[in-house]
């Protein structure tokens, strides 16, 4: 158990089955019984990820890639099994999801670096350095609903990165800001994986979880269809 950073043992998540309705469908239904239709987004999922190892997620959508995050996260509770997680996480799943809008970027630095467990005297240490991370000086006194989209990313993930962590969790966050940016997300995921820090990585980006990934996990119908070699799990999922 020293080594071990992850484990799922036969984990199952289940979520009740919804739809969109029209005003008058909805107002009809607060008079019917809840729905009581369910699925299964994971089942009898398994796997352990060793401490300093990157794993890469990749399925379809809907394949259960976001909720595994989400229970490693402690998000979500399984409906069945057990996941173990040992070690601080940094959640880069929904970035800035703390994020209050009408308090400023400074304002919320604090609130979201208090969210993912850093003391006021870290935040104080690691303000700046999160501020020229986000490249977003000129406007840290601002309140982040006159951010744009790519700001609002740009934020959340540089307060993330700075959390003292062990588990490092990415879903589609490469995508944030422009191709600069990303770049330099890239590079401070490299350099957590050289300092030995687990990373979970969930991309449609082939290439880049082939390179950066020492295995990869590839879910199908909410099971484990593959865990393994990175460029075969990518051959197995593009057949």
């Amino acid at each position: 158990m020293k080594d071990l950073a992850i484990k799922f043992d036969e984990v199952g998540k289940k979520f009740k089955k919804g739809r969109t309705l029209l005003l008058k469908e909805a107002l009809i239904d607060v008079f019917k019984p809840a729905s009581t239709e369910e699925f299964w987004a994971l089942r009898n999922v398994s796997f352990e990820v060793k401490k300093g190892e990157s794993i890469g997620i990749i399925g379809s959508n809907g394949s259960g890639k976001s909720t595994i995050l989400k229970l490693i996260a402690r998000v979500m509770v399984p409906n069945k099994g057990k996941v173990t997680v040992l070690g601080q996480i940094a959640p880069l799943i929904e970035l800035g999801a703390g994020f209050h809008p009408e308090l400023t970027g400074r304002e919320n630095i604090y609130l979201n670096g208090t969210i993912l467990g850093m003391s006021r005297e870290e935040i104080d240490d690691k303000f700046n350095k999160i501020v020229d991370f986000a490249e977003l000086k000129d406007f840290i006194d601002t309140p982040v609903k006159h951010f744009s989209s790519g700001m609002y990313m740009r934020l959340g993930f540089a307060v993330a990165v700075y959390v003292d962590l062990d588990i490092l969790l990415v879903d589609e966050v490469l995508s944030v800001g422009d191709f600069d940016f990303q770049i330099k997300c890239m590079k401070k995921m490299e350099s957590f994986k050289r300092e030995g820090k687990t990373v979970v990585f969930v991309s449609h980006s082939f290439e880049t979880v082939g390179d950066f990934c020492d295995e990869v996990i590839y879910l199908k119908d909410g099971q484990v269809y593959f865990m393994g070699d990175s460029q075969k799990a990518i051959k197995l999922y593009r057949q």
